[in-house]
């Protein structure tokens, strides 16, 4: 496998097991390069962050899929209850 290079975070590189999920997922790959160098960051502590191997494997799969549904950072709540503005 080629080491292409990916974008990392502003503070942190792109840990093996993510670098290869992007990788293996074109789309979102291309979202991930999109996204600003701070998202990117707050991405990678949201994943590094979990204790168990399993959070950290569906943290990584949550990535790839709101990546590709337009989401650009893994912990704003978008949700119509979170809208305090009246």
């Amino acid at each position: 496998m080629s080491k292409r290079e990916i974008a990392t975070g502003v503070v942190h590189s792109v840990p093996a097991d993510l670098r290869n999920a992007l990788v293996a997922d074109r789309v979102a790959l291309s979202h991930w390069e999109d996204i600003t160098p701070l998202a990117r960051n707050e991405w990678i502590c949201w994943i590094e962050d979990a204790k168990k191997p399993n959070t950290r494997r569906s943290r990584i799969e949550r990535l790839r899929t709101e990546l590709k549904e337009g989401r650009r950072r893994p912990c704003i709540d978008r949700s119509p209850m979170s809208d305090t503005r009246a």
